[in-house]
This record gives structure tokens, C-alpha cells and sequence, in this order.
């Protein structure tokens, strides 16, 4: 994989986690520090730090400054 950076927080600890059955068509990658996840096929705002959306871009201050990371609920069991 060549060098990637993670779109929020510009970390380059990125990995991927998945890929399409089909090689070469898409990646599912994932950044190390903010937990941030999109596919190489996504638009250029979710995939490309240059154009990500500068009000939801994350810094390393700003993340060691989070008052928490949201739980997950438990599953929901029954209807």
C-alpha cells in the first residue's frame, strides 16, 4: 500500500482492514489514532486530507483533550 495519511487527523499509522472480493476495485482503510474508517472509493472530501472539511478535521490536541469516546449500547434484544 503506498502512503497514505488519514483524512481527520493527517496520522500516517493507517491500515487496511479490508478488501473488495474483486482485487483492485476498493479498500476499506483505518487510521490508528482517531479510529477514523472510509473506502478508497469513497468522494475526495471523505478520502483526501486536502479536501476534507476543514470544521471536521481532528489534531492530536484535540484529541488527547476529548472528554470521552462514546459507548456502544448493548444489543437490543427481542422486539
Amino acid at each position: 500500500m503506498t502512503a497514505v495519511i488519514c483524512p481527520r487527523c493527517a496520522h500516517e499509522d493507517v491500515d487496511r482492514v479490508a478488501t473488495s472480493p474483486v482485487p483492485g476495485v476498493w479498500d476499506v482503510l483505518s487510521c490508528g489514532r482517531c479510529f477514523y474508517m472510509w473506502r478508497t472509493t469513497e468522494p475526495e472530501r471523505r478520502t483526501s486530507r486536502d479536501a476534507y472539511p476543514e470544521s471536521f478535521r481532528l489534531t492530536p490536541e484535540a484529541i488527547a483533550a476529548a472528554q470521552e469516546v462514546p459507548a456502544i449500547p448493548p444489543l437490543r434484544t427481542g422486539r
